[in-house]
């Protein structure tokens, strides 16, 4: 096996974000590649990766574990967030620059398929549509739109739909994410008329997708918990898939999921693998969602392994790239118990340039990708084509 010779990263314009990849190469001219992300408050990952760098050069490229052991001391008083997030972007380049030079796909490093095709939803279904991102998506502006997005996913491939909290009733569709500062509403509760404004915004996504559509509903960190209590009373009757939300208490989130009549679904925000521990114990929650991007590819099969040992299934991160797109298609191959693997199915016109592959969906299902690494990796002209824009 050969030794890093370089770490570097790579950034793109991605419409209404940035893309970003780490690059490393290997003194043989072996290329490995990561996506990560540094979109609401990550920014800073690379600087912590670039400054890192001079850690990883000179390792074997097989040594994932060994490069991982080197760089948590050099965030210990930061590994809960962009530190971590950084060490998780290194991780994830060497395991591909690895299996690229065994000439093997990355879920063979992982153990191996216990699946070739991965369950998915259509993730941020309406999100993209509704408000200031109407420049790159066909604009949702009236629940009569909301109800035509809903025919549209019933009549595509896709059975799952994610979707976040809208009002329809001002003369603009608004979000409703007080978690994010949208309204600014520090106190994070939720009235009366609010709750019968997201029922009225699910009926019509409901009316369109159909009775065989599952809709997953994401209340991310919007509310307090005794708000996301009166929210899930209130959708009672509504055939959720899952109710997705993020609390910082497992105690709390616990005592949500004891009260809810709907599964729960959490832990997304969290890095790294310590995190988890008191989501498990406390029993907080159905499904544990996990950021492979964050935390490390190889680093979250070991994760998706605790939470089977505590019975509860797992589910992908994934609002990435392709790239990330196929980086999370591995893991979810790997591991006994996945879910379903979130991915969003409205892309930017140039999405498709900017990668060597794009994903293939069948009957829902995404394929896992064949060739060595992750199947995919960056055109690096593209990217020159689409720089980041001050």
């Amino acid at each position: 096996m050969s030794t890093i010779r370089s770490l570097e990263t790579r950034h793109c314009d991605a419409g209404w974000r940035n893309y970003h990849f780490v690059r490393v190469e290997t003194d043989d001219g072996t290329v490995g590649w990561s996506e990560f992300d540094e979109n609401l408050g990550a920014t800073g990952i690379t600087t912590v990766v670039e400054d890192m760098a001079e850690t990883v050069i000179g390792e074997p490229v097989e040594a994932v574990e060994r490069v991982r052991a080197k760089l948590v001391p050099r965030v210990r008083q930061s590994y809960t967030g962009v530190g971590a997030m950084a060490v998780g972007a290194i991780e994830n380049a060497l395991l591909d620059a690895k299996a690229r030079e065994m000439g093997v796909p990355c879920v063979d490093l992982l153990g191996g398929a216990v699946r070739e095709e991965i369950p998915v939803y259509w993730s941020h279904c309406g999100t993209y549509r509704i408000g200031d991102r109407g420049d790159y998506y066909d604009s949702v502006e009236t629940l009569d739109d909301v109800v035509a997005l809903g025919e549209e996913v019933r009549d595509s491939q896709f059975g799952a739909l994610k979707t976040n909290i809208f009002d329809f009733r001002g003369e603009e569709p608004s979000p409703w994410r007080p978690g994010f500062g949208e309204p600014y509403q520090p106190s994070l509760t939720i009235e009366d008329d609010q709750l019968a404004a997201q029922r009225e915004y699910l009926e019509a996504l409901r009316e369109g997708a159909g009775p065989n559509t599952d809709i997953l509903l994401d209340l991310n960190y919007n509310l307090k918990p005794e708000g996301y209590i009166r929210m899930l009373r209130e959708l009672e009757d509504f055939d959720l898939f899952w109710a997705e939300m993020d609390l910082p208490s497992a105690e709390a989130l616990a005592d949500v999921r004891r009260k809810s009549p709907h599964t729960i679904a959490s832990c997304e925000a969290l890095v790294p693998h310590e995190s988890f521990v008191p989501y498990l114990s406390e029993q907080a929650t159905d499904v544990v969602i996990i950021d492979a991007l964050w935390n490390g590819v190889q680093h979250t099969v070991r994760i998706a392994s605790m939470v089977d040992a505590h019975q509860l299934h797992v589910a992908p991160h994934n609002y990435y790239g392709h790239l990330g797109t196929f980086m999370n298609a591995h893991w979810a191959a790997a591991v006994p118990n996945l879910r379903i693997m979130e991915t969003d199915i409205d892309r930017l016109p140039w999405d498709d340039d900017l990668f060597t592959t794009a994903p293939e969906y069948e009957d829902g299902k995404l394929q896992l990708p064949e060739g060595a690494g992750w199947g995919c990796e960056p055109d690096e002209d593209a990217l020159a084509e689409h720089p980041v824009e001050d």
